[in-house]
Formats: C-alpha cells, structure tokens, sequence
C-alpha cells in the first residue's frame, strides 16, 4: 500500500469536514441495519470518504472543491464501478440540512 496514500488516509480520518462528522456519527457502529462503514478507506489509488464492503456501497460528501475537480471525480467514479463498487455522492450542505433524507438513500442502495 502506497506511503503517502496511507498517510493522507489517517489525516483525512482526523479532520473531517462537519459534514463527515454528522454523517459518521449516523453510519458509526453498525447503526444502519448492521451494515459496517469505514471512513477515509483507501480502494486502489483513491481514497473514498465512507465504504460499506459487504455491499459494495461507496458515499462520497463533496464540498465546493468538488465543482472544480468534476473530471477527476468522473474517471475516479468510472473505476470504482468497475471495480462493482456503487458511489452515491452528497453535497456538505445536504447532509448537513437533510440528513434524514441522506439516510434513506443510504439504506435504499444497501438492499
């Protein structure tokens, strides 16, 4: 595994947006239907805010970075479908105004 990348996974880890922290504390602790989460979670060459492994659910929590970087997010969403992988993505403000909405996508693409 790749130095950096580990590294950069484990900064990400501690300094979550307040977005990532609201929706942490809701996927945390098999608090969805006992589905695992991982945050910061290195797959390949990218690492993807939060993973369910066992279905194969990606969540992504953009920030207003996100709108500058939208071919590199499309190529990175290209492989890690190919890889049979699902990325639902979320704008911060969302999840921080809607977060029970954000949780009922969540559980509709965990079935």
């Amino acid at each position: 595994m790749n130095k950096i990348l580990k590294q950069r996974s484990r900064e990400l880890r501690k300094n979550l947006t307040d977005a990532e922290q609201k929706l942490w504390h809701k996927l945390r602790n098999k608090q969805i239907h006992g589905n695992k989460f991982r945050r910061q979670f290195i797959l390949g060459n990218y690492i993807v805010d939060f993973i369910c492994l066992d279905k194969r659910l990606i969540i992504e929590v953009d920030g207003g970075q996100h709108m500058e970087n939208v071919n590199y997010d499309s190529q990175r969403d290209e492989w890690l479908k190919k890889q049979n992988f699902k990325v639902l993505r979320f704008w911060n403000n969302q999840v921080l105004n809607e977060i029970d909405s954000i949780l009922e996508v969540i559980v509709n693409n965990l079935k």
